[in-house]
């Protein structure tokens, strides 16, 4: 059996949604925290992204996915299995940054020398200014960083994906420190066991399978033979068609996959070039 963690709080239910487009049903039952999946070789558990990399590294769980800014924190020697480009609001990285209040005019790291900083990122902030050769006041947030400036703190380093609750609490991004994803991670016992590389590898096709499928469609179509030039004119070139006979011979089917953006700008044109009983349909996963 492979163990696996899985990140518990905002990444969560998009956690539970990838594994779900993947093929898998996941759900937790109350406050468990163990995770229910129809995979009898899965066994997955809830954690705090923060705590997942010790875990995985100590040998407690197999495998686990987790953000990279908290890998970077935790400095632990881990196997990168994948990495998954998706957040909680949609799919893309997430902004580690030094946040200030709107009117402080701090703009780049020598300006933190000194000062008092508020954050959960301790170990990655204490090691940013290491690098940098700046010594300033660290001190772990327990959450709601934001309200820590200017009564309790100069800046907070923090994760956003839009930087709306930044704005909204009066506060400015001055910089970043780095750009997270969630990695699928494993340690090196559990990645030398063959059966278990395995499942990981598979595990890790899978979920970048539904990755790759959020932003595509299938597209399908009728069409005569005498209209296949002008339709596949109108298609990438870079999107071959799967073209199939019908009973009636004088018509073909025609099946290709696009970015569902292209799909809307597409259709009308497929449609005026002949192309009928036109019919895009989301895709649950796409493995390259």
């Amino acid at each position: 059996m492979l163990k696996i963690g899985l990140p518990k709080g905002s990444l969560q239910e998009a956690t539970f949604g990838l594994f779900r487009k993947a093929g898998y049903s996941v759900s937790v039952n109350g406050r468990s925290y163990a995770v229910d999946m129809d995979d009898p070789e899965l066994d997955g558990l809830l954690i705090r992204p923060q705590e997942i990399p010790r875990y995985v590294d100590d040998g407690i769980i197999d495998c686990g996915l987790t953000g990279y800014d908290w890998l970077v924190s935790a400095g632990a020697d881990l196997v990168q299995i994948a990495e998954l480009v998706y957040a909680k609001v949609g799919f893309g990285p997430v902004r580690i940054v030094c946040a200030v209040a709107q009117d402080d005019p701090l703009a780049d790291a020598r300006a933190l020398r000194g000062k008092r900083i508020a954050t959960e990122y301790v170990d990655l902030t204490r090691q940013w200014l290491e690098a940098q050769g700046i010594e300033a006041d660290v001190a772990f947030s327990w959450g709601a960083c934001e309200m820590k400036v200017p009564a309790l703190a100069d800046a907070v380093i923090v994760n956003t994906e839009t930087g709306n609750s930044l704005r909204a609490n009066g506060l400015r991004i001055a910089f970043d420190l780095l750009r997270s994803t969630t990695r699928f991670v494993a340690n090196r016992q559990a990645w030398e066991d063959s059966w278990k590389r395995t499942k990981a590898e598979s595990l890790a096709m899978l979920l970048q399978g539904a990755i790759n499928a959020q932003d595509l469609v299938g597209l399908k179509m009728n069409v005569r033979r005498c209209d296949l030039p002008k339709v596949t004119a109108v298609l990438p070139a870079l999107r071959r068609p799967t073209i199939s006979p019908l009973s009636d011979e004088e018509w073909v089917a025609m099946e290709t996959i696009l970015d569902h953006r292209k799909a809307r700008e597409l259709v009308p044109e497929l449609k005026r070039a002949g192309a009928e009983g036109i019919a895009a349909y989301p895709l649950g996963m796409v493995v390259y």
